[in-house]
Parts: C-alpha cells; sequence; structure tokens
C-alpha cells in the first residue's frame, strides 16, 4: 500500500497531501499541490537528484514550478492569445504579456485529488472548468507517477468537451551532483534533435526550426553544459510519436545517468538561470541559479497561433496522452 500523509495547507486553508512511493531502488514523494514531485532518490547516490522544498509554502511562493505539471498550455502563448476555429481566445498574461505556463493560476497552482495509490505509482485527478484561465471547453486531465525498477514514468491524460488546447509538461529540476552540488556545471547533455527554436527578447519562437549544426544547441552527440544558459525548445519531431529515446543528462563525476524517454514533439531545455539566490531547499541545500536543468517533454512554445509547427488542439472525443520516462543509471 501506498503512503499518503497531510502536508499542510495553503494559505487559503486547503489541505495538501504528499504521497510516498517505493520499490527499494527509486523514492519519490509526491505532493497534491500541482501534482509536485517534491523528492526523488536513486538508491546508492547520496543527495536528490531533483530541487524541491520541505514545506507547503516554499512551494506556494517560488514561482519557478518546482517538480510540478505544468498546463493548460506549457510554455509560452504570444500575447495571452490564440484563435481556434474562427474565436478569439484572452488568457491569463503572466509572463511580459504572455501566458507561461497556463497562467498565473495553472496546473501548478491547484490542489489535485489522489485518485488512485499504490507503493509504486500514484493517479491525480485536476478538473478545469470551461474559460479557466481564458482557455475554452471543460477539460479533465490526470497524472500517473509510476516506478518500475529504475525508472520513473510520467503519464499525461486530458479529455476536453469543446475544442481547446493542451499540452502538459513535467517540470522537475535536476541535479545529478553527489554532496548536494549547488550547480550543474559537471554535467553533460545529449538532445537527439537536427533542430531547435531561436527565441525573441519575450523568449518566444523568433520563426522557423534553425539547424543546430555549428551552433551551441548542437547536442547531438553530447556536451557539457558549463557556462551555457538555455531555455529553449528542441525540434524532437512534426507530431506526437511513439515513445523513443531523446535525451540524456550525466554527471560523470557522480557516476550516475538519466536517459530521457517520451512521446512528446519538442524538449524545453532550461538551465534554471533565473532561480533566486539563497533559495532553501532539500536537505537544507541552498538553490540560485543554475543549481538545476529541466528537461521538459511537450509540445512545441505558441504552438496555438503557429499553423507551422505540430498541432496542440484536442478536441472532443480525442484523447490528450504524452508519457515521459527517466531511466537512471549508476556506475
Amino acid at each position: 500500500m501506498s503512503e499518503v500523509a497531510d502536508w499542510g495547507a495553503l494559505s487559503s486553508g486547503e489541505p495538501v497531501q504528499c504521497v510516498t512511493l517505493d520499490n527499494g531502488v527509486l523514492r519519490a514523494k509526491v505532493v497534491t499541490f500541482g501534482a509536485t514531485i517534491r523528492d526523488l532518490r536513486v538508491a546508492g547516490h547520496d543527495a536528490p537528484v531533483v530541487l524541491g522544498f520541505d514545506d507547503i509554502a516554499a512551494y506556494e511562493t517560488h514561482g519557478m514550478y518546482f517538480g510540478a505539471v505544468v498546463g493548460r498550455f506549457a510554455n509560452r502563448i504570444a500575447g495571452g492569445r490564440f484563435e481556434l476555429d474562427g474565436r478569439v481566445h484572452t488568457l491569463n498574461a503572466n509572463e511580459h504579456g504572455n501566458t507561461l505556463h497556463g497562467g498565473a493560476g495553472g496546473f501548478s497552482q491547484r490542489v489535485w485529488a489522489i485518485e488512485d495509490a499504490t507503493s509504486e505509482s500514484v493517479t491525480l485527478v485536476l478538473h478545469s472548468t470551461d474559460g479557466d484561465m481564458g482557455f475554452p471547453g471543460a477539460l479533465t486531465a490526470r497524472c500517473t507517477y509510476a516506478l518500475d525498477g529504475k525508472a520513473f514514468t510520467t503519464t499525461l491524460i486530458a479529455e476536453t468537451d469543446a475544442p481547446t488546447v493542451c499540452s502538459m509538461a513535467q517540470h522537475s529540476y535536476f541535479n545529478l551532483a553527489t554532496g548536494g552540488a549547488r550547480s550543474i556545471d559537471g554535467h553533460e547533455l545529449r538532445v537527439d534533435a537536427d533542430a531547435y527554436l531561436m527565441t525573441d527578447a519575450r523568449s518566444l519562437p523568433a520563426g522557423a526550426p534553425d539547424g543546430v549544426a555549428a551552433t551551441p544547441f548542437d547536442l547531438r552527440d553530447g556536451r557539457p553544459i558549463d557556462g551555457i544558459g538555455f531555455d529553449h525548445n528542441w525540434c524532437l519531431d512534426q507530431a506526437r510519436t511513439p515513445m523513443r529515446n531523446v535525451a540524456r543528462l550525466s554527471a560523470p563525476k557522480a557516476a550516475i545517468t538519466m536517459d530521457v524517454d517520451t512521446t512528446e514533439p519538442g524538449l524545453q531545455v532550461y538551465t534554471g538561470d533565473a532561480i533566486p539566490r539563497g533559495t532553501r531547499g532539500l536537505d537544507g541545500i541552498g538553490y540560485g541559479a543554475r543549481s538545476g536543468i529541466a528537461v521538459e517533454a511537450q509540445a512545441w512554445p505558441d504552438a496555438p497561433n503557429r499553423p507551422d509547427f505540430p498541432s496542440a488542439v484536442l478536441r472532443p472525443g480525442q484523447r490528450y496522452e504524452q508519457i515521459t520516462r527517466w531511466r537512471f543509471s549508476k556506475g
């Protein structure tokens, strides 16, 4: 049986629970606020592999999406608006006039309900009403986290009663170093993509995909990320596909590796350059810029406004389903 415990309450008084998953190889703590992975440990490794907090107040006020499921649309929508079937929808604009990760009250800021839980998996559900943050259609979202040996799998499912856009993402920040190191310098990253999206001053796609060849974005053979700042989408495919390996993050000095498998057409890599200095996290570790790297499988940013990008439209009778798996290895 799973271990489910009360974990305090939000400032509104709404209670939050924490679920512990453990298969002897991986141990995870998941909180219902934001369907958040609060802690993740790998047997034989002396530090958490994700960034997280020890109390609910930090999650409510921090604003960096540590470990949360973001949506209804992960990443950015330009101008906080999009047109669908001839109708313009105005969204909550929470970043320089754009909508980031669904708006100020997006899925990462909601308490999800526990639908099912065992010692190795948990399913959480969230109901989003028609007009929520400006998005059309009532949408039901489910998130299942499951342990299987050294693999941690996230399955995100959604259905709607009216045409809408949907792209959720798991937004954990990873640091694979030993001893609670405070920087991702020393990590290496491989991403199997021939193209990426260059961004403008507002972190929006500046145009069509650009080739990675002869640029710092060429990660096809893997490279150290020391001193390199990313907040960009790598273009993996033109549509959702069967799950395949797309990336590998490693910390050679710690002899630990994380492979990323996903169904998604895009992979947003963010090196955490804006994490506030002095943030206190798990095991008392002090976080700051570049304390963790987010590797977010999702649709391409601003897809609702870009007909040349893979579609993120979800219609009644369709089922949104994305699967992302992290596979850890030691030694």
